[in-house]
């Protein structure tokens, strides 16, 4: 099945291809350090752990501790995880399962 987005165009398609050409850690610094403000790296790692906080039943108020998200964000990607895309859950379980294997940290 082919998941077809409001954002998906040429550009973006381009974009994700060169992604997933990257091979390791060390690549996606260099690319995103270069492609990506620190800020909107950051933004997008505390959202990632807002999600992974949340499927482990953690309450917002543990959320916004730990990560110093808003509630506004945490309520944001809490509706993503429940109604979106799949994305966060598909990247979630597979995070899971190399952790499980002894691949990741």
């Amino acid at each position: 099945m082919t998941y077809h987005s409001k954002l998906k165009c040429e550009f973006v398609d381009e974009l994700f291809e060169a992604i997933l050409l990257l091979e390791n850690t060390e690549e996606c610094y260099r690319f995103f350090e270069d492609i990506c403000t620190i800020k909107e790296i950051q933004a997008m790692a505390q959202r990632l752990k807002v999600a992974k906080l949340l499927r482990q039943n953690k309450t917002y108020h543990e959320i916004e501790e730990k990560t110093g998200a808003s509630t506004a964000t945490i309520s944001r990607i809490n509706r993503f995880l429940q109604y979106g895309a799949d994305g966060y859950n598909l990247i979630l379980d597979r995070l899971e399962e190399k952790h499980q294997k002894g691949e990741g940290k």
